[in-house]
């Protein structure tokens, strides 16, 4: 169902040096957010990383992060200024394998 490659507003990826001991996608913050939330991500090791953003029907909304990173935390703000009010999922995938999705709510 959360499938495809689409960009849209992506800002401020920030990484760490140190090394978490599992792949942890965090809740963002804050929750409900009006228009910029953060999305925090622990990699183990380097891995290709994507996060994505769909809209409750599943359609692919933005991509944030879409390239190998370091192992670490990791920090991306995303900007929904040109999106509507409502519920939105996010979803890391390293090396391919989805591995963790969380839902957030977007209110103007």
């Amino acid at each position: 169902m959360l499938k495809g490659l689409n960009a849209k507003d992506a800002n401020a990826n920030s990484s760490t040096n140190s090394n978490p001991l599992s792949f942890n996608l965090s809740q963002n913050y804050p929750n409900p957010f009006n228009p910029r939330t953060i999305i925090n991500y622990e990699l183990r090791i380097r891995n290709f990383v994507v996060l994505k953003v769909y809209d409750i029907a599943g359609r692919d909304v933005a991509t944030l992060v879409n390239d190998i990173m370091p192992a670490g935390e990791h920090a991306v703000e995303f900007n929904a200024a040109d999106l509507s009010s409502g519920v939105y999922f996010y979803s890391l995938y390293v090396d391919g394998k989805q591995m963790a999705v969380k839902r957030m709510v977007l209110v103007k």
